[in-house]
């Protein structure tokens, strides 16, 4: 029988900016290789994924432009902050990515990272850019379910 916290995860960082950004098509968990620092940093909520995207090559799939604080504590050997990381997939699921980042106007980006059963994860998301309408758009619906939900409230 395993143990409820076991299972919880824990969300340590999310890239809000990219669902404004990006159509989400498709999400997929990837594990990520950190040095210590890097996983104490990251325990402590000191990542940005904002500029952050996935790059893959031969058979293996790196995670760039994400930056991860050097940890206070630590000493000299800190790690760089901005370093490409490797994420951890199965082959099978890296040859479909590939060919699915092929097709026009789709890349790779990272989501949020958490820890699952105290493994740091990577949650990889399959987006295709939004044009400047399309943001609006979203803007303006969001807008209109925000005044419905305040008209519900105080007419009820």
């Amino acid at each position: 029988m395993t143990d409820r916290k076991d299972e919880k995860e824990r969300d340590v960082a999310v890239n809000r900016r990219a669902y404004h950004d990006y159509f989400i098509d498709e999400k997929l968990e990837a594990g990520i290789m950190l040095t210590g620092t890097e996983v104490k940093s990251v325990r402590n909520g000191r990542t940005n994924l904002r500029d952050g995207f996935v790059r893959i090559d031969g058979h293996e799939a790196w995670l760039e432009n994400v930056h991860i604080s050097p940890y206070v504590q630590a000493n000299v050997m800190n790690h760089e902050p901005m370093r490409p990381r490797k994420l951890l997939l199965h082959r099978k699921e890296i040859a479909s990515l590939i060919g699915k980042v092929r097709q026009k106007g789709y890349t790779l980006i990272p989501l949020r990272v958490y820890f699952a059963r105290n493994r740091a994860k990577v949650e990889v998301g399959l987006a295709r850019g939004k044009r400047q309408y399309d943001k609006r758009e979203a803007i303006a619906e969001r807008d209109a379910k925000r005044e419905i939900a305040r008209a519900m409230r105080t007419r009820g």
